[in-house]
């Protein structure tokens, strides 16, 4: 479980975050929504140890953000940002190997050797393991950034808007592959998506954010509604139901 406790943080004076409180069990898609700047990238941020702690707490399986060893928390946990950059000659294969770093210290080995390919295969890259990142389509890459967190073999998988640059095929691909992983794995993936359609298809639990603070929490069919877009996005956009599920009309 992750445990985040009367969670604040500020930059230049200014609140990001506002006394937020969150358990996370473990399984399942948590999808976090909300506009440009409430706080959901520097939430994951905070949750990986990226950003230091101003108040509040986080705990992960027992273990304190804020005391766990590097080590520690990367076999914890694994996050891809946003704004991650590598090297573009590097290969598709070794970009996934950096996910294998927490474990073999610059010395793989054969068990690692085997959860790169099963990376690679999983996420539809096993034809683009010797490709340099810079001959890749948009798509792909993006593909091979969520391989490389994945191999890092985590209970927590974080993953900041990893939709961006992928056509709907390969959204969706993306998507299945992960619910899959928390139903069949029992891994934990905690998403930020812009597309609250996608979110409502593969989410088991909704976390909207505004302004910092956490303004609804449930499952896609408890809170997706009309008022919900028009308090969080100031959009006055339909939602109806179909198949059980709630699908913003656009």
């Amino acid at each position: 479980m992750i445990d985040i406790h009367n969670l604040s943080y500020q930059i230049a004076g200014q609140p990001v975050l506002r006394d937020v409180s969150l358990q996370l069990a473990k399984g399942g898609v948590v999808a976090m929504i909300g506009p440009n700047g409430a706080g959901k990238s520097t939430l994951l941020s905070l949750i990986a140890r990226l950003l230091p702690l101003q108040s509040g707490s986080i705990v992960v399986d027992d273990l304190q953000i804020g005391e766990a060893t590097d080590i520690e928390l990367a076999r914890t946990l694994a996050i891809l940002r946003q704004d991650l950059t590598v090297a573009s000659r590097l290969t598709v294969r070794d970009l996934v190997g950096f996910g294998r770093y927490p474990y073999h210290r610059g010395r793989p080995g054969a068990e690692d050797r085997e959860l790169i390919e099963a990376a690679l295969k999983l996420f539809d890259l096993a034809d683009l393991g010797d490709r340099q990142l810079d001959t890749l389509s948009g798509g792909q890459r993006q593909r091979a950034f969520v391989a490389m967190a994945y191999a890092q073999d985590t209970d927590y998988l974080l993953l900041d808007e990893p939709l961006n640059n992928l056509d709907i095929a390969a959204s969706r691909a993306l998507m299945e592959v992960l619910r899959d992983l928390t139903r069949q794995r029992g891994r934990t993936v905690v998403i930020v998506l812009h597309d609250i359609n996608y979110a409502a298809a593969y989410a088991d639990r909704i976390i909207a954010l505004k302004a910092g603070e956490v303004v609804a929490d449930g499952a896609p069919s408890t809170i997706v509604s009309d008022s919900l877009l028009q308090d969080v996005f100031q959009t006055r956009a339909k939602v109806k139901t179909v198949d059980g599920r709630p699908i913003v009309l656009v």
